[in-house]
């Protein structure tokens, strides 16, 4: 008689549980990160320099005043 036991699902059947993962999905994995990292890295130094017009008025009529009376 087969157990029961035999058909559930344990982290021990995965290929890549344990460290027993291939070199070649590591580095795809790490490959992957540091892509993801630089992308972001980007996108923030473009933002951080980009410069806001959020400016409405002009000399003659200023537009909205943001301080306070």
């Amino acid at each position: 008689m087969k157990s029961n036991m035999d058909d559930e699902l344990s982290l021990d059947k995965i290929d890549d549980y344990n460290n027993k993962e291939s070199k070649q999905k590591r580095n795809t994995v790490r490959l992957v990160v540091i892509f993801c990292l630089l992308v972001g890295a980007v996108f923030s130094y473009m933002k951080y320099n980009s410069e806001v017009d959020d400016y409405v008025g002009t000399k003659e009529a200023p537009g909205i005043t943001t301080t306070k009376k």
